[in-house]
């Protein structure tokens, strides 16, 4: 009898370990294996791209996922073929961050009927993806862009510097493209495909070459950027070169940035996106998803507000 106890409490032992253990594993229960959440992006050296990176693996320690984190530098041929890496090593989400997903459509068709589902951070929303976490682009443009153009007062001549292939910051160019439509008093001297990656760099080469060829006073009035990077990059050469009649505006908010908005540089407004925000609203949906429940949409955003340099130090 008294050995037939003990055995009892040795089993009960076990059980409640093993139920602490599962615990400790997301909460997956019946034995079922971790999950894994892969995260697939052309553009890890990009701050915000890696701060999003970041965030997401920090947001997956949290829930008790694995992570594996692919970046494939700038080589957009690379991201078929390593996603359908992913896909056949049967990670349970895929997360794509500033990836176009028109650029693997069918890849994320195969993801689907692998039911393998498919999330953007700060990426596209296409049909077969489960949703997408983003800032609304056309709205920070349109913030970003009414404060140039009533520091320009609505006239002068307009550099736009941008990369088209990005999706946010396509929506955020065109958003430019119909503002000016409606201000034919400020007009384009050019616009610029900024190389990524090495945005910084490549832009002040690009702005160093504009300020050789346009020296008189008033020949640029404004540099527009699609995102911080570029913006950056062109006040650093406008700063050098000594030309105090240019600004420059961008958007993402990035510590560089706003540091320089304080200094009183070149760059005068950023709009701040909240990256970290983005993440968290893509595990939220990747949590429901492993649950079995839907998710709360599928384009999601984070908020983002206007800094300059009355704000930037708040």
């Amino acid at each position: 009898m008294k050995k037939a106890l003990m055995v009892l409490m040795a089993f009960a032992i076990v059980s409640v370990l093993a139920a602490c253990a599962d615990g400790q594993n997301g909460g997956q229960g019946g034995g079922a294996k971790q999950k894994t959440v892969a995260i697939l992006t052309p553009y890890l050296a990009s701050v915000t791209t890696n701060e999003m990176v970041e965030s997401l693996k920090k947001q997956a320690a949290a829930h008790h996922w694995k992570t594996n984190v692919v970046d494939t530098k700038g080589d957009f041929g690379q991201l078929a073929s390593r996603m359908e890496d992913l896909i056949s090593s049967k990670v349970d989400a895929i997360v794509l961050v500033s990836t176009d997903p028109n650029q693997l459509k069918g890849q994320i068709q195969k993801a689907a009927q692998e039911n393998i589902p498919v999330f953007g951070c700060d990426s596209g929303y296409i049909e077969g993806m489960t949703m997408n976490a983003t800032s609304d682009n056309a709205a920070m443009s349109k913030m970003i862009t009414e404060y140039l153009f009533q520091t320009m007062g609505g006239k002068g001549n307009l550099v736009v510097l941008t990369y088209r292939p990005h999706p946010g910051v396509l929506k955020r160019t065109q958003q430019l493209d119909t503002m000016l439509k409606q201000n034919p008093d400020i007009q384009v001297v050019t616009e610029l495909q900024v190389q990524v990656p090495g945005p910084i760099e490549n832009a002040r080469k690009q702005m160093e070459s504009l300020l050789l060829a346009n020296q008189s006073e008033g020949s640029i009035t404004a540099v527009w950027a699609g995102w911080d990077e570029p913006a950056i990059g062109a006040a650093q050469a406008i700063e050098a070169a000594g030309r105090k009649d240019i600004v420059v505006v961008g958007i993402d908010g990035t510590s560089q940035a706003i540091d320089m908005i304080q200094k009183g540089s070149p760059l005068i407004a950023t709009v701040k996106q909240n990256f970290s925000g983005m993440a968290e609203i893509v595990a939220q949906q990747i949590d429901r998803v492993f649950q079995g429940q839907p998710v709360e949409g599928t384009e999601l955003y984070a908020p983002a507000s206007l800094v300059t340099k009355e704000n930037a130090g708040q």
